[in-house]
């Protein structure tokens, strides 16, 4: 039993990208103590009191703004929060979709300009750059996230959570999930000793096997090319500490270093880098069509996501280099003008569940993401048993345990995401 345990506590590290812990809230913590001079949110109902949240939330309808480029997570959203909603609290789930979090972040602004409140958004699945344009725009509802009756279950202390891309959260947003970058190779081509472990030893391979590698484009739909290329900007400057707050010098200093791997990396690649994929269905499909020997993934079950939807070959595997693999968490945010605000803190309040934090990590039910609560600090029985045994079913085809510790590091500041995407553009793929 004591095995188990640590094996828990270790995979619950590395599921929430440097989370500590999880646990089940105590009846005492649904409506935790209130000091007599708390305000009262003029929405309708007191955020103190959770009983009048549910109460305010019952019969609203939720407009959660999502990403839709997943079949499977689309489906995990509706078959697994929508009913859960509609069953316990009466609450309507609207799942909007949207190619990218940035188009829900200008409806909100540009509602904002029109003086439209309430608007149309109550929630966005969100971080990154995305979150600290609302938060410059005063656009993000105030002090709710760590008064979510699950909130008890965030580590609030780790810099992992409480920062979202080196911008603090200030209880502008509540996670959600968890992910790491890992790459992709299929066992029945490439023996595991024979896989690189470095962007220097990356190059070297790319180079001695001319045509079978390429990466995502970064920017639009290729967040996972944007990643790759913050790694391998970590590795040529010697690590990832230095990228977690904006310094434009640093920037100066250390970009042409990457423009310059990446052009000597060019030739080597698929197509000789004429082309590359634009977001990681492409680059799924080049792999599984044996046109490139490695896929990028973000999934915490590694190739297990891919293997159970029938999209990748069950030999494929998940793994990491020795460092500079980024993970981080997802958020949920609510606009300041939202129409439905109760019902959003419901749903971002539900997203926590442990019963939901444990199928979000299965592969057979395709979403694929991590913890973004403690385990450690669950206390419920039967909540505690469906989070080890979602464990254990992660399987061979995700990355061992304890490369994902030792090689996980933290995403840049927010501002460096555009600066790579279009310094890419210039010095990369237009030179």
């Amino acid at each position: 039993m004591k095995r188990i345990v640590f094996l828990l506590v270790v995979l619950t590290l590395l599921l929430t990208a440097c989370a500590p812990s999880v646990a089940t809230p105590q009846p005492a913590a649904t409506n935790p103590p209130v000091a007599a001079d708390a305000p009262t949110v003029s929405d309708g109902f007191d955020i103190n009191n959770w009983e009048r949240v549910l109460a305010a939330a019952k019969g609203q309808t939720v407009n959660w703004y999502i990403w839709g480029g997943s079949d499977s997570i689309n489906a995990f959203v509706d078959n697994f929060y929508g009913k859960a909603l509609k069953e316990r609290y009466g609450i309507t789930l609207n799942r909007v979709p949207i190619a990218d979090t940035a188009d829900a972040v200008n409806q909100v602004l540009s509602e904002k300009q029109a003086g439209k409140d309430p608007g149309a958004v109550d929630m966005i699945w969100i971080n990154g750059e995305n979150f600290f344009t609302l938060k410059q725009a005063d656009m993000l509802y105030p002090d709710w996230a760590q008064k979510l009756p699950n909130s008890a279950l965030v580590n609030w202390d780790n810099p992992a959570i409480n920062l979202d891309f080196g911008h603090p959260v200030e209880n502008l947003e509540s996670p959600w999930s968890s992910a790491q970058f890992q790459f992709v190779y299929d066992s029945a081509r490439i023996q595991a000793d024979q896989l690189p472990r470095s962007y220097a030893a990356l190059k070297d391979w790319a180079c001695a096997h001319p045509g079978r590698f390429t990466y995502i484009a970064p920017g639009s739909g290729g967040f996972l090319g944007t990643r790759f290329i913050k790694g391998a900007l970590y590795e040529l400057s010697g690590g990832a500490e230095q990228w977690q707050k904006f310094d434009q010098a640093t920037w100066d200093q250390w970009s042409p270093t990457l423009w310059t791997y990446l052009n000597e990396l060019e030739p080597c690649l698929w197509r000789n880098g004429e082309t590359y994929a634009k977001d990681e269905a492409e680059l799924k499909n080049l792999f599984a069509n044996n046109e490139v020997d490695f896929s990028m993934t973000n999934d915490i079950t590694g190739a297990g996501t891919g293997i159970a939807a029938g999209l990748l070959p069950a030999t494929s595997r998940a793994f990491v280099f020795d460092t500079n693999m980024i993970g981080d968490f997802n958020y949920v945010a609510i606009p300041l003008n939202a129409p439905n605000k109760a019902a959003a803190l419901v749903l971002a309040n539900l997203l926590l569940e442990p019963e939901f934090q444990a199928a979000q990590i299965l592969p057979e039910n395709g979403f694929g993401l991590g913890y973004a609560i403690d385990v450690t600090r669950v206390t419920d029985s039967a909540a505690l048993s469906a989070l080890q045994t979602a464990s254990t079913k992660l399987g061979d085809s995700a990355t061992p345990v304890s490369d994902l510790a030792k090689s996980l590091v933290g995403d840049s500041a927010a501002e460096y995401q555009n600066l790579i995407e279009q310094g890419w553009l210039e010095n990369v793929l237009q030179k």
